[in-house]
């Protein structure tokens, strides 16, 4: 197999493979060492190499005679903007802005929170600060001021830059009050914020630390990139913890830059001019690997799309930017296509357009039922690709990587490991467990180019969250089990497995059949409480719209499923139907929640909650059908 040659040579000869693999990049200083060891004893790459970010995304492009090639096309249905951006155009945006922030005392090693809606400048902003080597620190926008005001006082920012307002569907967010109650409520206080106006009539509250963004652009020099270590941190995400308190997520720039260039080519199987779209937001991971940098970096155009999967204007918007911009590889989460199928179960408004541009679905996120998968590839008739990753790892770690060998899709599976990532799936003593058995999804260090570096001011979190668990391995906090041909499937977060009278479950399992059921559109099932056998299953159904069922019916006929293909000692015997889930902005289902909700526990409700209204309604549904301890 040449996936598994390529593969096997990426495990056997990490140094040689991931620098044959640098190479492919324009550095300042070329790495001659491939990984070491940094002051924590931890793996890092590329220790003596030097090279920036922003000027491989822009510059190096340039320099090569693609100036006039877009670099990002900004599709907004929510205001109805369309525009097309060139890499000269980036580049006198990018350059000029990180001039304004040199002007203002920004420097290499500072940090600035980008707090924007998915306009051109969130990415300016991301590159401004790459150009010069101030890490930034993107919160999704919109974010309550108290997580706001949590990641001010983690990371302490010199700046931050922010918009007049975000859109939704139906509303129009005003993000400025949002920042200034979060300084007020932080005790560290940025001395900047620098405001872009989006000229959409929302009043923008002044104070004595805004800046305007466009005057700062315009009255700004152009400036060069700076050359930086391959270690330095071009970012911080944060990413929930169990705690409650976020994690600062630190991405290096040599490692990064290299991954990424890696993957849209052997993973996503794009090459140089091509048109990619991620669908998701600047606010996460794949919004600043595969909306901004990777794309940025290998020569592809970028979409970035402000807007929803329905309702701007219907289920046909993602269909239309396909065939409008011919974008060749598309990558969105499950819910979005699980969103389209709900309002169009039959595809009828994909016939409109022509689509033959695109070559690849990606989806990822989330677990991907097997339904959603079969009705993704029936309706667009190209290879749909299910894919593993975290924000930890900042790149895929099992995926199709269609770029190398186009491998046979197993519904359900994510696929093979990615090149570097040795997959291992343990059990509780650390011992590899054999094919078809489930355990604990692990990768044997060192953990390849691109991944985490560390936590942000918290060493001993980052040892204690991932490399403490299982000596020599990273834990990803994941369950999973390898098949006898090497595929490897992931069944959720280890505290997605529930005990049922001493029988370990996956509810993913469940949730599989169940989203199987031709009546549901979306599902989530997960354990509450039973007095009788410590937990018991329960599923929440949303149905499709249009057509008419049964609801009892219904029921019955996926508990029966339940029953014929995992067994009795499921004791799956409860199925809700609600209008819908309640879910982050990024498409995941709050399992977690509901689970509280449903075992009447203290709960705090998510910053990243797409809706709260919905917490009320899941509460009257559970009400009704006493839902909850009183259930034995």
């Amino acid at each position: 197999m040449k996936y598994q040659n390529f593969y096997s040579r990426s495990i056997d000869h990490p140094d040689e493979f991931w620098l044959e693999q640098a190479r492919q990049l324009n550095w300042y200083t070329q790495p001659k060492i491939g990984v070491s060891k940094d002051e924590y004893d931890y793996d890092q790459w590329f220790e003596d190499g030097e090279l920036n970010l922003s000027y491989l995304c822009i510059d190096t492009h340039i320099a090569n005679g693609y100036g006039n090639q877009n670099a990002i096309i900004y599709d907004s249905p929510v205001t109805t903007t369309k525009e097309h951006i060139t890499f000269n155009q980036l580049h006198a945006e990018v350059s000029k802005l990180a001039g304004g922030l040199q002007d203002l005392g920004l420097q290499k090693g500072d940090t600035c929170i980008i707090y924007m809606p998915m306009i051109p400048q969130a990415l300016y902003a991301m590159l401004a600060c790459a150009r010069i080597g101030v890490i930034h620190s993107v919160v999704f926008g919109g974010f309550a001021p108290h997580e706001l005001a949590i990641r001010i006082d983690d990371c302490k920012p010199k700046a931050i830059i922010t918009a007049s307002n975000g859109i939704e569907i139906d509303r129009i967010i005003p993000y400025k009050p949002f920042v200034d109650e979060a300084i007020q409520k932080s005790k560290n206080k940025p001395e900047h914020v620098i405001v872009f106006d989006r000229k959409l009539g929302v009043e923008i509250p002044k104070k004595n630390y805004d800046i305007d963004y466009t005057t700062l652009v315009e009255k700004s020099s152009s400036i060069e990139a700076v050359s930086l270590s391959a270690s330095h941190p071009s970012y911080i995400l944060y990413t929930s913890g169990t705690t409650g308190t976020p994690k600062g997520i630190i991405r290096d720039t040599g490692g990064y830059a290299t991954a990424l260039k890696f993957s849209m080519k052997y993973i996503y199987g794009v090459e140089e001019g091509d048109t990619f779209w991620a669908a998701s937001d600047v606010g996460w991971v794949v919004g600043h690997s595969f909306i901004a940098y990777g794309p940025l970096l290998n020569r592809n155009t970028t979409v970035l799309f402000e807007g929803k999967p329905i309702r701007t204007p219907d289920a046909s918007t993602f269909w239309r930017v396909i065939s409008e911009h011919q974008v060749k590889v598309m990558f969105t989460a499950p819910t979005a296509i699980r969103a389209i199928k709900k309002e169009d179960p039959n595809g009828d408004m994909l016939k409109q357009f022509d689509l033959s541009c695109l070559k690849y679905q990606f989806l990822a996120g989330e677990r991907c039922d097997v339904a959603t998968l079969t009705w993704t590839e029936e309706k667009l008739n190209v290879p749909v690709i299910d894919h593993w990753w975290q924000t930890e790892s900042g790149w895929p770690m099992i995926a199709n990587m269609v770029g190398v060998q186009l491998n046979l899709v197993k519904p359900g599976s994510s696929g093979f490991p990615v090149c570097g990532y040795d997959i291992r799936i343990l059990n509780e003593e650390g011992q590899e467990v054999a094919d078809d058995v489930e355990g604990y999804v692990t990768v044997k260090l060192p953990l390849p180019p691109g991944t985490l570096r560390n936590l942000w001011g918290n060493p001993k979190r980052f040892v204690a969250g991932y490399l403490e668990r299982f000596p020599g391995y990273y834990f990803s906090g994941d369950g999973g089990y390898k098949d006898e041909d090497g595929y490897v499937f992931i069944t959720g977060r280890v505290d997605d497995v529930i005990n049922v009278a001493g029988h370990r479950l996956s509810t993913a399992e469940m949730e599989e059949i169940v989203a199987s059921h031709k009546a549901v559109a979306e599902c989530a099932v997960f354990g509450i409480h039973c007095n009788l056998k410590g937990q018991k299953p329960l599923g929440l159904i949303v149905l499709k719209s249009g057509d008419t069922f049964k609801e009892q019916e219904i029921a019955s006929e996926i508990i029966s499923q339940v029953r014929k293909e995992i067994g009795a000692v499921a004791s799956f015997r409860d199925v809700l139907i609600v209008e819908r889930l309640p879910k982050t902005r990024s498409g995941k289902i709050l399992r977690k929640l509901l689970r509280n909700i449903a075992d009447e526990h203290q709960y705090n409700v998510p910053s990243t909650i797409d809706d709260i209204a919905i917490i009320e309604e899941i509460k009257k549904v559970y009400q009704i059908n006493k839902v909850g301890i009183h259930i034995s």
